[in-house]
């Protein structure tokens, strides 16, 4: 079974900075291009960043481009989305995503998410 599980989202204020991971397993993941999306509140599910198979080539959103930093550790199974100077914007469900085969489009495999809600 094919699993992604999201953790390290929270409450955090406006300007604050959260780790999230993904952690993979009953798929080998590690030569697929993976990522992450969001849904905010009453929003349609958006593409945030992607990170090709090693993880020396990023893609992000303009909206989270220069605060967001998508990496992975493939030995760990685990891909990570580092975020700065959040903003009350930001609040959404955050979803790991793989394998992407095109630059924004999410594969077959989501995990059931972890909630982000920064106050401002």
């Amino acid at each position: 079974q094919v699993r992604l599980v999201e953790s390290g989202g929270g409450l955090v204020q406006a300007g604050g900075s959260l780790r999230l991971a993904c952690v993979t397993s009953g798929r080998d993941f590690s030569w697929d291009a993976m990522g992450w999306f969001r849904r905010p509140p009453g929003k349609e599910t958006e593409f945030v960043a992607r990170a090709s198979w090693s993880g020396a080539n990023t893609h992000y959103s303009d909206s989270v481009k220069g605060r967001f930093v998508i990496s992975r550790d493939n030995a760990k199974n685990t891909i990570y989305l580092d975020m700065e100077k959040l903003r009350p914007e930001d609040t959404a469900v955050y979803y790991c995503n793989g394998p992407l085969s095109a630059q924004e489009v999410p594969g077959d495999y989501w995990g059931q998410g972890t909630q982000v809600t920064v106050s401002s």
